[in-house]
């Protein structure tokens, strides 16, 4: 079955999912230097993800790039693969795009908020008999306190996982790598009709479990 990424050819993708998966048996049999052969095989897939969904966040876009976003995410990546093995490397990439979307995440509520360096970095010194004064070194602590947007993508990612696996594989394959319906269809050798149906069930799922969180 082929392990289709959308940023390559069939050949590039078919040689990256064997290599994946030699090394995700290393891995699976307790070789740990194999996560950096891992990062080192998906450095592509990961700099095209990270470009392809910091493009939804216009806030992050004005103070982090790819650059920034992909070798974050990578180190999300490597710790996550010591914490779990995917079996697949469609399952890799799965796992991949959620390390990318965490970290999109993470920097927007950096970069929010009346007491972020984004919203004072125009006025964020103030000069006295001491010299300057930086009104905001770094982004203040925002783990405590309400936090609506956490609160609701916590849910959006905990509705994801709890989805029924040929549900979770569908959306992950169709929102987080932006495969379309029919390529997917292809992909899992599931008719589009089954694909239509399952995406369509799995965003029914996520709404109605965010929604109660929001």
């Amino acid at each position: 079955m082929r392990s289709y990424t959308p940023d390559m050819s069939a050949d590039e993708s078919d040689t990256l999912a064997r290599t994946v998966e030699k090394c995700l048996a290393q891995l699976a049999a307790g070789d740990d230097s194999a996560r950096e052969r891992i990062l080192e095989a998906c450095d592509r897939r990961l700099r095209a993800l990270a470009h392809r969904l910091l493009g939804g966040f216009a806030r992050v876009r004005r103070w982090d790039d790819t650059d920034d976003v992909s070798q974050n995410a990578a180190l999300r990546l490597y710790r996550a693969l010591g914490d779990t093995v995917p079996r697949t490397a469609r399952e890799l990439m799965g796992l991949m795009a959620l390390q990318v979307q965490r970290e999109l995440l993470d920097l927007a509520r950096k970069h929010g908020g009346p007491t972020s360096y984004a919203a004072n970095h125009g006025t964020n010194v103030r000069l006295d008999g001491e010299g300057a004064v930086f009104l905001v070194d770094e982004v203040a602590d925002q783990s405590t306190g309400p936090d609506p947007l956490r609160g609701r993508w916590e849910a959006f990612h905990a509705a994801v996982d709890g989805l029924p696996d040929e549900e979770r594989e569908v959306f992950r394959l169709v929102w987080y790598l932006g495969l379309e319906q029919d390529d997917v269809a292809k992909a899992l050798d599931w008719s589009p009709r089954t694909v239509r149906r399952r995406w369509k069930d799995a965003r029914d799922s996520i709404r109605r479990a965010v929604d109660v969180a929001g």
